[in-house]
C-alpha cells in the first residue's frame, strides 16, 4: 500500500533544521547567537487552541464562503494547514482525554457505551494514573495553564489543578449543561435565538478550584478565554508555558459579545466563529509583541465534527459526510492549522495527524520522556513540521464508546460498523465485508470499492487483528451518575 503524501512548498534544507534547533533555546527577544550564549536556554512554548463542535469546513482558510477568518487564514499562511487531521472521538469527553493522554481513550476508561461523555452528576473523571501533557511539561520546568472547557470531571481531584495544570480559568463541563429552562432539550433547541438566555444554564465558572460565578456569564465567556490566555503569556513569558485554550464554543447553546453580535453574514453561528478567530489573532500577536512567536507553537483544531442537527446552530463539515457522534469523516476529521513563524516551514500537509500526536511531539520538543510503562497512541511530528519528513501516522482508528468502527490506512478506510448520531444518517448497520472508501479521491465517503480492493480490506484486518490483540481497555469512567 502506498504511504500517503506530504505536500508541502518547497524548501527542505538542512539550514531550517539548524535554524530550529539553535530557535529551540532562543530567548525572548533575542538573536540565536545570542541564546547560545544566555546563561538560561530556553525551550518552545506551545499553545493548544481547542475548538468545541467546530466542522471541516466552518473557517475561511477551509472555504466557507461567508464566515469570515482572517487571523487562521493568516495563522494558515504563515504556518502549515494539515488537512487529514484527526481528533480521538467523535464527542467531547473521549476527545479531550485523547489530547491530553496521547492515548486512544478506550485505553483509559474514558470511553463508554454507556453514556458517551460526562455529565454534572458524573461520579468520576480522568484516572488519576494516566499521563496529561500538562504532567510531562512540568517535569521539564514549564509553567501550565489550562483555559475553558474541561469536561474530564468537575469534582475536585479530576479538575485540571490536579491533571500537571498550575492554573485553571473555564467551565467543568459542556456549556449546555445544567440547563434550568423546563423544556425538553430538544424543543428547547428549536426556539428562536433571542430566547435563548445565558441565565438558562446554570454552568460553573472555575479559577483553579474555586467557583468565581455562577451561571457564567457565556455572552462574554470567549472574550474573557482570550484575554486570560493573553495574560498568561504576558505574566510567564521569561519561562517556557503550556496553554490549553479550550472554547467551549461553538458548541451550542450559542452566544457572543455585543462586539461581535450580528456582525457575520453567517449569522449567529458565524458570529461566534469569528469572535473565536479574534482571540485567536490577539493571541498571535501578543507572541509577536512579546518576541516569542518563533520560539513557540501554536495549534488550533477541534474536538469533534459539527453538531448538525441544530441546522443553522450547527456548523459545517464541508465535503465530509456525517458529523458530530459518527465515525464517518465529518464526525472526526478536523480543521487543523500549526504556526511557529521562522520555524515550521509553511505550506499544506495532506499526510496523516491526530490530536493525539501533540503529547508525543510536544513531550519530544520540550526533551520530557515519554512513558514507557503504557501504550502512548501519538507519534512525533516534529519530522513534518520542521524539515518535511512523511509523517510517521500511518493509520487512524475510530471508536465509538469502546467499539471500534472504522480504520484509516494510508489512502484507504474501512467501516466495519457505520451508525448515525442524534437522529441522523441511519441506524447501526454491521458490514461484512465492510466498506471501503479511497479518502484522498473520495473524501465524501459516497463510493464504496470494497468489491475492486479485497487485498486492502485484507491489509486493514490485520491491522486490527494486531491493534486488539495488544488492547488493555480501561475501565469505565463515564457510566457511573449520582
Amino acid at each position: 500500500m502506498n504511504a500517503t503524501k506530504t505536500l508541502h512548498k518547497p524548501s527542505g534544507h538542512l539550514f531550517i533544521l539548524f535554524l530550529f534547533i539553535l530557535g529551540m533555546f532562543q530567548v525572548s527577544g533575542q538573536t540565536p547567537s545570542d541564546a547560545q550564549n544566555s546563561d538560561e536556554p530556553r525551550p518552545m512554548n506551545f499553545v493548544i487552541i481547542f475548538a468545541d463542535d467546530l466542522g471541516y469546513g466552518d473557517l475561511g482558510v477551509f472555504g466557507h464562503p461567508t464566515v469570515k477568518t482572517p487571523h487562521l487564514d493568516r495563522m494558515a499562511y504563515e504556518g502549515q494547514k494539515w488537512t487529514n487531521f484527526y481528533a480521538g472521538a467523535s464527542v467531547c469527553t473521549p476527545s479531550r482525554a485523547a489530547l491530553l493522554t496521547g492515548r486512544l481513550p478506550v485505553r483509559s476508561g474514558m470511553a463508554s457505551n454507556v453514556h458517551r461523555v460526562l455529565f454534572p452528576d458524573s461520579k468520576k473523571g480522568l484516572p488519576a494514573d494516566e499521563v496529561t501533557l500538562a504532567e510531562q511539561l512540568k517535569t521539564v520546568g514549564y509553567n501550565t495553564g489550562c483555559i475553558g472547557k474541561w469536561h474530564l470531571g468537575h469534582k475536585e481531584q479530576f479538575l485540571p489543578t490536579n491533571n500537571g495544570f498550575d492554573y485553571y480559568f473555564g467551565i467543568p463541563y459542556s456549556n449546555d449543561m445544567d440547563k434550568l429552562a423546563g423544556e425538553e432539550y430538544w424543543h428547547y433547541w428549536e426556539r428562536p435565538d433571542d430566547s435563548i438566555k445565558t441565565e438558562h444554564f446554570n454552568v460553573p465558572l472555575f479559577r483553579n478550584t474555586d467557583i468565581i460565578e455562577r451561571p457564567a456569564d457565556q455572552n462574554t465567556i470567549t472574550k474573557r478565554y482570550s484575554e486570560e490566555a493573553v495574560s498568561y503569556i504576558k505574566q510567564h513569558k521569561n519561562k517556557p508555558f503550556f496553554i490549553y485554550l479550550a472554547h467551549n464554543l461553538p458548541h451550542i447553546p450559542l452566544f457572543a459579545s455585543k462586539d461581535f453580535l450580528g456582525k457575520s453574514e453567517r449569522g449567529l453561528y458565524g458570529d461566534v466563529v469569528e469572535e473565536i478567530d479574534d482571540g485567536v489573532g490577539k493571541i498571535l500577536r501578543t507572541l509577536k509583541d512579546e518576541g516569542l512567536a518563533e520560539n513557540t507553537i501554536v495549534v488550533f483544531t477541534s474536538d469533534n465534527g459539527p453538531w448538525l442537527p441544530f441546522k443553522l446552530n450547527g456548523g459545517s463539515a464541508g465535503l465530509l459526510r456525517a458529523g458530530k457522534g459518527t465515525t464517518w469523516e465529518g464526525g472526526m476529521r478536523e480543521p487543523t492549522i500549526f504556526w511557529s513563524p521562522g520555524s515550521i516551514e509553511p505550506g499544506v500537509v495532506t499526510d496523516l495527524g491526530a490530536t493525539m500526536d501533540l503529547f508525543t511531539t510536544f513531550s519530544t520538543l520540550a526533551g520530557a520522556e515519554i512513558p514507557d510503562d503504557r501504550v502512548i497512541d501519538g507519534v512525533d511530528l516534529s519530522g513534518t513540521l520542521f524539515e518535511q519528513r512523511e509523517s510517521p501516522r500511518k493509520n487512524m482508528f475510530y471508536y465509538r464508546g469502546t467499539d471500534l468502527y472504522a480504520v484509516r490506512l494510508g489512502d484507504y478506510k474501512v467501516h466495519f460498523v457505520t451508525e448515525g448520531a442524534y437522529g441522523q444518517f441511519g441506524d447501526r448497520q454491521e458490514h461484512d465485508p465492510p466498506l471501503l472508501y479511497h479518502l484522498d479521491h473520495d473524501p465524501s465517503e459516497q463510493f464504496d470499492i470494497a468489491a475492486e480492493h479485497p487485498e486492502i480490506i485484507k491489509e486493514i484486518n490485520a491491522l486490527v487483528s494486531e491493534h486488539k490483540a495488544n488492547l488493555v481497555r480501561g475501565e469505565d469512567q463515564l457510566a457511573e451518575r449520582e
